[in-house]
């Protein structure tokens, strides 16, 4: 489900379902408008993801780690170039006060890296991820709805790489110990659910036009 409340990526609800031919433009219109905010949250917020991953690179111990981290960094930066590319061809642009706000959260938490501890870092960027998703689904819905089908490919291998980011993360917070005693997040459906579901979605005979939800950290 698309529309589960998260902290730091957009989330959605459907608005409305089309009760005529004569709402087309005007659900073209929402979707596009929806779209571009969409852009924006997930620009800033992986920006927050590679400040938040330098600090956990930085306080890993192992070289291996470190080299994974770094490789998950360069997937965020090529993510957040492309998401910019994207706004300037919807004639938009990133937001300065929610780019610095992100900011903020992704230095705090790469300090909390650095005295959280091992598992701690590993088990909030997985849960985090896990967000990240459903957020470029999102994204790639929104494409179809507002009839810019260049961006889905792009969203949806956006998504699939954070499925990987999350299978990452996921199987290091369940090597250790401590994975038995906190609340774990629900594991995502397989990787290739990902463009099986959007079929599914574009396939509908009837779509519902989709609000998006900034994350509560940052309204």
């Amino acid at each position: 489900m698309l529309s589960k409340k998260s902290l730091l990526t957009a989330s959605s609800q459907p608005v409305f379902r089309l009760a005529s031919v004569a709402d087309e433009a005007a659900r073209v219109v929402f979707a596009r408008e929806q779209f571009a905010f969409l852009l924006q949250l997930a620009y800033s917020g992986e920006l927050a993801a590679t400040r938040a991953y330098l600090g956990h690179r930085h306080s890993l111990k192992s070289r291996l780690e470190r080299a994974e981290i770094g490789k998950i960094i360069r997937d965020e930066i090529r993510h957040r170039r492309c998401l910019l590319d994207m706004l300037a061809e919807v004639g938009s642009a990133p937001d300065p006060g929610r780019e610095r706000k992100m900011e903020r959260v992704g230095r705090a938490i790469s300090l909390f890296c650095h005295v959280g501890g091992w598992f701690f870092a590993m088990y909030g960027a997985g849960r985090l991820e896990a967000q990240n998703i459903r957020e470029y689904e999102l994204g790639a819905r929104l494409a179809h709805l507002a009839e810019l089908h260049r961006f889905i490919d792009p969203l949806l291998e956006m998504a699939e790489v954070e499925w990987d980011h999350e299978r990452y993360f996921r199987s290091k917070a369940m090597s250790h110990w401590l994975w038995r005693m906190v609340p774990n997040w629900a594991e995502p459906p397989p990787r290739e659910r990902i463009r099986v579901a959007f079929r599914e979605f574009e396939s509908k005979a009837e779509l519902p036009v989709l609000r998006v939800r900034a994350p509560r950290l940052v309204r």
